[in-house]
């Protein structure tokens, strides 16, 4: 059996950066996947314990480049159990 659950977030292009911040503080999260509205993923990221602001910063920005081209986007986490 997977030692993780995996969590869909149906969300706006306006909404995708906050919720994917709001998701992150949350924390205990392995993996992020984010696909447009006709399922095609546009970006995808693994998450290790213990990763830092800085490091995620290049991953926010692009995921907010993300955000300004669609207008419905799929946040998929995988969350440690």
């Amino acid at each position: 059996m997977p030692d993780f659950n995996t969590e869909e977030f149906k969300v706006s292009g306006e909404q995708l950066l906050a919720k994917l911040k709001d998701l992150l503080h949350q924390g205990n999260i392995r993996r992020v996947v984010i696909k447009d509205k006709d399922g095609k993923v546009l970006i995808e990221f693994p998450l290790s314990i213990g990763v830092v602001g800085f490091v995620l910063a290049p991953t926010l920005a692009a995921v907010g480049a993300i955000a300004a081209l669609v207008t419905e986007a799929t946040i998929i986490v995988e969350k440690e159990k």
